[in-house]
Parts: structure tokens; C-alpha cells; sequence
């Protein structure tokens, strides 16, 4: 493995596709295990949600999807110190902690007292461990995308980082999966009493395999540079001083790629399907939940072509087709998707969602990763993918559930649409397809960055 050396940090760069195949899978592994407890509250939440709210209130629904919000405000504080401790400490140090503490709190979740055992408390447990995760996957996130933009290939990043997204969705497949079986084997009673609790404990258990992985594929920041941060050499590196005097125009660029990117998946890829199990619930769970596994599933396959398209055309044209899609798709999925009682007509409504979202899902890990330089990649892609998720992912499902019930789902609507069209409005006039970046060309964009040269932001 070669490595490549500038003036301050130094990277190491994988030259056999081999090599990079390996650390790419053993990289979303973790990730795969990590989203899936991400998604496990949201796929079972119907179920759970009587066991710490009592059925008889008519907000409990709200409420559950209140504290899937609140967990989001604790991401931009894990990105913070997870993407710190990554661009100090390594890549892979970083993901393995996550990955155990995000695995630890699902087992938690999944032996938690119900509020008819201990009242208010099971909610305060709740609460807890979803906070915890949420503190998690904010490092998890910005380390992985990092890590896997950063293993993978020059003239494949696209294709080998798009698995990022793959484990990522993948994660929601397999909890649906998991709620396919049991509903496929066990009645609503059971899943509501204890099948929801082994969906949880999977997830831990599950990181026993994704910690010895972890800890066996390779760093793809160079030792001496983790020396120099030890020692106290380097002082640069994971700074937030750094970060926000230095690189604020490409952290404040990540934040506004991933704007309208994150509310259109979580508007896309979790009310979306959580629609169809609505629609499909008076009798028919089973259709419904096919019908999210097969969307979900596509939507997972088209990542790598996605990835590799853009290896082709450039990531920009991927971004600008997400947006321009988004813009006019949104008010179609959420007005038509409920009315539907044809699972072929509503998995096509739900498909042609999926594959306007590849455009932003399959690269944005790649294009914010190349936005900033090694000593604070991790930091930044974190930080401004978190600050944006926390404002405008993570509220999209509680935001539509309080459209649904006071019957203002036109206004949640446009304000989905207006956040999409904004970041469509950067990824035109903000970022190229050809231009030097920080992964690809990191000497020039240093000496640029010294004689405080403006250069051209890439998409490539």
C-alpha cells in the first residue's frame, strides 16, 4: 500500500482493487449493523409504541415519533467528537467504538421495562439509549463516509463508496425484513409483547462479527500522523478552530448539499414506506410489508450503479438530477401514495421515489468527503452532515405526522420542496464535475488553500 504525503497530513491510498474491495465490505459491515438499529425504532414503532404510551392517548403515535426526533439532536455532538477522535486518533478506532456503543443501547432498548412495569421511567429509558444512539450514528456516519471515500480506488470512488448507502439502506431492508418474518410467523399480539424486543437484540448481538471486522481492515490514516497527534505535534488535526476559521465555506457547503438531500430520505425512504403500511393495514400488513421490502431493497441495489454512473458523468449531474426530480416528484408521492389499495400501483409510486433519491444517496458521502482536507475530513463531513440531518432529516417523519393529523399535509408538502429545490440551487451554481478536490488533488488544494487561492469545488 503507497502512500501519499503533503505538508501536514498524510493518507494512505489503497493501489490494489483488491485491497480496497476488502476494506470497503468490512467498513459497511458496520455500517449495515449500526443503521439497521437506526431503523428498527422506525420499522416497529406501531408495534412498541402501546408498550410506553398508554393506547388510549390519541398523541402517542406523535410522541414515539418525537423522541425518533429528538435522538437527532445529539448527532451533531457525536460528529463532533467521533470525527474528532477520527482524524486524531484513526479511522478505525473511531467506527469501532461507535458501532459498540450504538449495539449496546439497542440491547438496552430490547430488555427495557414497560410503562405498565415502571410508568414514566420506561419512557425515560427510551429516551436514554435513543439519545445515545443518535450520539453514535452522528460519528458514525462522518467516519465511514470518510473512511470508505478514502479506501476506495481513484477512478472508482463513486462505485466503492456508493456502498456506504447500500449498508446504509440495507439496514432499513433488513429490519423490515426481520418485521416480515415475524409477521409472517407470529400474530400482532406477540410481535407487540416480545417480537419487537428481538428485532432490538439482533442489532447488538449482531456487533460481536462487526467488532472483530472492524478491527481487521485497514487504517486509511497514515500512523504518523495519529504519532504526531499523541505526542502533540500536530495540533490541527480534529480542530475545531481549524474546521470553522479555515474551512467554513466547504463546511457550510456540506450543510447545504445535505439539506435538501436528508429531508427528501426521510421523507422518501421512512414516511414513504410507513405510508404503505398504513394503507395496507386493515388486513392486508403482509402486502404492505412486501411492498417496502421490495422498494427498499431496489433502492439499496441502485446505489453501486448510481456510484458507477457517476464515475462516468460526474457527481454533479447526479445531484442535479435528485434535485430537479425531487422538486416535481414530492407532491405526487405524498398526495398519491395514501390513496392507494393496488400494491403494484403503490410500489411503483414508491419505486419512482427510490430511484430520483440514487442521485443523492449513492454519492453525497463522496461529494462532501472531497470538500474537505485529511486533518479534519472526518470532523467536517460529520459536523455537516449532522447539523443539517438533526434540522432537516430526523424532524421530516414527526413534521408529516403533525400534517397528518391537523390535515395540513399540503404545507409539509411545500416545505419538503422548498428545501430540495435550495440545495438544487448549490448543486448548480456551487460545485463542477471537473475541478480539483481535496481527495484526488490534495497538493494543489493545499497550495490553493496557502496563497488563499479560490479554487473551483469538484463534484467529480
Amino acid at each position: 500500500m503507497s502512500t501519499t504525503t503533503t505538508p501536514a497530513t498524510t493518507t494512505t491510498i489503497p493501489t490494489s482493487l483488491r485491497r480496497s474491495i476488502s476494506n470497503t465490505l468490512k467498513g459497511s459491515a458496520g455500517n449495515l449493523v449500526e443503521w439497521y438499529d437506526v431503523y428498527v425504532y422506525s420499522v416497529f414503532a406501531v408495534y412498541f409504541e402501546s408498550q410506553f404510551f398508554s393506547s388510549d392517548d390519541k398523541n402517542s403515535t406523535i410522541y414515539v415519533w418525537a423522541i425518533f426526533a429528538v435522538t437527532f439532536l445529539m448527532r451533531p455532538i457525536g460528529s463532533w467528537f467521533f470525527g474528532r477522535f477520527a482524524d486524531r486518533h484513526g479511522r478505525r478506532l473511531s467506527l469501532t467504538v461507535s458501532v459498540s456503543l450504538m449495539a449496546f443501547c439497542s440491547l438496552i432498548i430490547a430488555f427495557a421495562p414497560t410503562a405498565e412495569m415502571i410508568g414514566v421511567g420506561a419512557v425515560v429509558i427510551l429516551v436514554f439509549a435513543r439519545l445515545v444512539q443518535g450520539f453514535a450514528t452522528g460519528g458514525e456516519y462522518g467516519t465511514s463516509a470518510t473512511y470508505m471515500s478514502e479506501a476506495a480506488m481513484p477512478g472508482r470512488r463513486g462505485f466503492l463508496s456508493s456502498f456506504h448507502y447500500v449498508t446504509l439502506v440495507g439496514g432499513h431492508v433488513l429490519a423490515q425484513t426481520t418485521l416480515l418474518v415475524m409477521v409472517l410467523t407470529l400474530d400482532e399480539e406477540a410481535i407487540t409483547s416480545w417480537g419487537w424486543r428481538v428485532a432490538f437484540a439482533i442489532g447488538g448481538v449482531a456487533a460481536v462479527a462487526v467488532f472483530w471486522m472492524r478491527r481487521t481492515m485497514d487504517e486509511s490514516l497514515e500512523k504518523s500522523v495519529i504519532d504526531d497527534t499523541k505526542s502533540g505535534r500536530s495540533k490541527d488535526s480534529g480542530s475545531m478552530r481549524d474546521l470553522l476559521v479555515n474551512n467554513w465555506r466547504p463546511l457550510l457547503l456540506c450543510f447545504a448539499v445535505t439539506a435538501g438531500g436528508t429531508v427528501a430520505f426521510y421523507t422518501y425512504s421512512v414516511t414513504g414506506p410507513n405510508i404503505v403500511k398504513t394503507a395496507f393495514s386493515g388486513g392486508d400488513v403482509i402486502t404492505g410489508t412486501v411492498i417496502n421490502l421490495i422498494a427498499l431493497t431496489a433502492l439499496m441495489l441502485m446505489q453501486p450503479l448510481g456510484g458507477w454512473l457517476s464515475d462516468k458523468v460526474g457527481r454533479k449531474s447526479l445531484l442535479v438530477f435528485f434535485g430537479v426530480g425531487g422538486v416535481l416528484y414530492t407532491w405526487f408521492l405524498i398526495t398519491m401514495l395514501p390513496q392507494q389499495t393496488n400494491e403494484f400501483a403503490a410500489f411503483a409510486i414508491l419505486f419512482g421515489g427510490f430511484v430520483i433519491l440514487t442521485g443523492y444517496t449513492s454519492i453525497n458521502a463522496l461529494v462532501k468527503a472531497q470538500l474537505f482536507p485529511t486533518h479534519v475530513r472526518a470532523l467536517g463531513v460529520g459536523l455537516g452532515y449532522a447539523l443539517a440531518n438533526s434540522l432537516f432529516g430526523g424532524t421530516a417523519p414527526l413534521l408529516y405526522a403533525g400534517a397528518q393529523s391537523t390535515e395540513q399535509v399540503p404545507l409539509f408538502i411545500v416545505y419538503v420542496t422548498i428545501i430540495i429545490a435550495a440545495s438544487l440551487a448549490v448543486y448548480i451554481f456551487a460545485l463542477r464535475n471537473k475541478a480539483p478536490n481535496w481527495l484526488d488533488d490534495e497538493l494543489v488544494m493545499r497550495e490553493a488553500q496557502t496563497s488563499r487561492t479560490r479554487v473551483p469545488v469538484s463534484s467529480r
